[in-house]
């Protein structure tokens, strides 16, 4: 089954944060739509003010990521990332650790390539 059609919603009132299962750091997520098959999802992500990120990602999926609101520091890049910044990963691309001194909130898209 793929994504839902879903017409226009407001997801401040509509879509509710929740916790991300093993995070230790508070970061929420509303999920925006699911691809159950796949794993391909859509959310925003909300970073609380303060945190740091130890970890150096990389992913099996592709990712894109619109930085909404707030700000995003790289620490191994030393970039600063600021709301309207965007970036489209493919699997395997490294990113990170982060630092997030006031908080952010950033829309996202995970896909695996078939």
């Amino acid at each position: 089954m793929p994504k839902p059609e879903i017409e226009f919603k407001d997801y401040d009132t509509e879509y509710q944060w929740r916790n991300i299962e093993g995070d230790t750091l508070g970061i929420k997520e509303k999920i925006l739509s699911l691809d159950p098959e796949t794993g391909d999802y859509t959310r925003m992500l909300k970073f609380p003010p303060g945190i740091e990120t130890s970890e150096t990602l990389v992913h099996d999926f592709w990712e894109e990521v619109l930085l909404v609101e707030g700000s995003l520091y790289d620490i191994a890049k030393k970039e600063t990332y600021l709301p309207g910044y965007y970036a489209c990963r493919p699997p395997g691309m490294t990113h990170g650790p982060y630092r997030i001194p006031n908080g952010c909130v950033t829309f996202e898209i995970r896909y695996y390539k078939k």
